[in-house]
């Protein structure tokens, strides 16, 4: 008799758990609904949370009545820096100095960040305050003038801060397709979401979205076919973009604009007459004291178009560029103001380049690399005589006009690894000066790049391509006797913990994770802290080699007179 108020309250309680069940599965059910698709690859219908999720966005920003408030919209990056995009067709006044205000009414000084190349939308960053870190959610800021902020009132709900690791942050319209840069939709170590459990959704306007299917899915890069042209205004200068991962009935938080696709005559023309033979790319950040040399080294050998991928110096490199050009140096920078994604920048470069029509060949290496060819030393050379160069150029000819049963997309290239050769500090002459002592073993390629021979997915790692095996593109490793890389990476200590923040890496996101410490991007024995190594100015000193310093020394020294030499990078003020 004692176990019947047990029994019935537990059969009780099983029927309420599964009528809740029914209950939240009929929700789910009319949830899903909103969400089905037709076999189609174009078609419009409403799709209510994409909507929501945008449109409650924009009535809430526009809803804070503050005088001089900006409508943007805010991504939380690493260290607790916020950027700050202001949205298309809003008017800022360039006469004011800008801040963020937050919902607890504290401020934090906006440092303009640049205008984004493709969109022309204009950035700033600020900082997270202290007394908001601790929080469990994270809010928008508004943007406002500083002249406003005794005006400023407690604000209003705004919207929850866009998160860094979840983002549509790039969108690039070629002649065939859009593609699409985003974080967090694919995961890093090598698994890719099928196609077909995304689509791009296009926001046409309030209550209408145009959805196509995804054709790629690769590391970062998704590409999909535009939406029809009779789905589109001609008023509509930019469209709002995004991912939908289909069968989690989510639409991922996105800051990029579609635009329409470029005409397909000058893109073709373009395409099959590049401006330049050989170009040189790479990701940099305040790299301003070292870009002379690393520019006029590489141009004298057959580089001829640099294109460097601005990750938001705040050094001097703008005013390096700008003489570099002067000069005649021939210089592309585009502001690339995403933290950690290398890979996914040097995919973008190619669609820029191939948009353009700028280069044949692309040469991925950073500018603390030197490509070198060991024969170059060769005492019988022509080329050693003063002014006369070397060039990469016949290389690259030869490979592409072989007779093989394969085209060649891609060369190879091994590097050696210098350590920081006794110097203290950054050597004024330069780093094929200073740095002349190495490790013994050769490490992993670097890549010089046939554009048309890329896979389409732009798949990449640690400078290496996938190149398109479908369209007969293999790639060939090349003899170190005939080129290597030099590679300066362990430096005097003040420049090489300066990485620590912003290195980055295939796989070593942030140095200061306890991650990853036996990966090749770090360096052994250092760990996860800026903290100076024991002897750090003599280590991975195991070879002499001053074979590139005396080639760079012979071509670009500039004799002073009484024994003394400036090299042609230097400033007269270095001497």
């Amino acid at each position: 008799m004692r176990r019947r108020p047990r029994t019935t309250f537990l059969l009780s309680f099983i029927t309420i758990i599964i009528l809740f069940a029914v209950f939240s599965l009929h929700l789910s059910g009319n949830a899903l609904s909103r969400f089905r698709y037709s076999h189609s690859d174009i078609h419009t219908h409403n799709n209510n949370l994409f909507l929501n999720q945008y449109s409650q966005l924009k009535r809430r920003v526009s809803s804070i009545n503050l005088k001089h408030s900006i409508s943007t919209v805010s991504v939380l990056f690493p260290d607790w820096e916020i950027l700050v995009i202001v949205k298309p067709n809003t008017h800022l006044d360039y006469g004011y100095n800008y801040q963020c205000i937050f919902p607890n009414s504290v401020l934090s000084p906006a440092t303009f960040s640049g205008v984004l190349p493709f969109t022309n939308l204009t950035t700033f960053k600020c900082d997270m305050p202290e007394s908001l870190r601790r929080r469990s959610m994270f809010y928008q800021p508004a943007l406002v003038a500083r002249s406003s902020e005794n005006e400023v009132d407690y604000p209003p709900p705004s919207p929850e801060l866009l998160r860094w690791n979840l983002l549509v942050y790039e969108s690039f319209s070629t002649v065939d397709d859009v593609v699409l840069f985003a974080k967090g939709v694919n995961h890093r170590k090598g698994y890719d979401r099928s196609p077909s459990e995304l689509r791009c959704v296009f926001v046409l306007g309030e209550g209408s979205v145009v959805t196509t299917a995804v054709t790629s899915s690769v590391q970062e890069v998704f590409r999909c076919p535009h939406p029809h042209s009779q789905f589109l205004f001609q008023q509509i200068e930019k469209i709002e973009i995004s991912l939908q991962i289909i069968g989690n009935n989510f639409v991922v938080p996105s800051v990029a604009y579609y635009i329409p696709k470029p005409n397909s005559l000058t893109v073709l023309e373009a395409q099959a007459h590049p401006k330049y033979f050989l170009c040189a790319c790479t990701m940099v950040y305040n790299v301003g004291k070292f870009l002379r040399e690393w520019v006029m080294y590489h141009s004298e050998v057959g580089v001829e178009n640099f294109i460097l991928y601005d990750n938001n110096s705040d050094d001097d490199f703008e005013i390096v560029v700008n003489e570099l050009r002067e000069d005649g140096y021939n210089i592309t920078t585009l502001l690339w103001i995403w933290p950690k994604t290398q890979e996914a920048g040097f995919s973008h470069s190619i669609l820029h380049s191939k948009s353009k029509g700028l280069c044949s060949w692309i040469m991925y290496i950073d500018v603390d690399e030197f490509v070198y060819s060991p024969s170059w030393n060769d005492s019988k050379a022509d080329y050693k005589i003063k002014n006369e160069f070397p060039s990469l150029k016949p290389m690259l000819l030869y490979r592409q006009q072989s007779n093989v049963s394969y085209d060649i997309g891609q060369l190879s290239i091994r590097s050696k690894e210098f350590g920081p050769s006794g110097q203290k500090k950054n050597p004024v002459e330069g780093v094929t000066q200073g740095y002349t002592c190495r490790k013994m073993l050769d490490q992993r390629h670097k890549s010089i790049v046939l554009v048309d021979g890329v896979d389409p997915g732009l798949r990449n790692v640690i400078h290496h391509f996938e190149v398109n095996e479908k369209e007969g593109f293999r790639s060939e490793q090349i003899s170190m006797e005939e080129l290597v890389v030099n590679h300066y990476k362990y430096q005097a200590w003040d420049e090489f913990k300066s990485k620590f923040r912003r290195r980055v890496s295939a796989y070593v996101v942030d140095w200061r994770q306890n991650i990853n410490l036996n990966s090749q991007d770090r360096t052994p024995g250092l760990g996860f802290q800026p903290i100076e190594p024991k002897d750090w100015m003599h280590k991975f000193c195991e070879v002499r080699d001053e074979r590139l310093k005396s080639v760079t020394r012979a071509w670009f020294g500039i004799s002073l007179g009484h024994n003394e030499t400036r090299m042609a990078w230097q400033s007269n003020s270095d001497t």
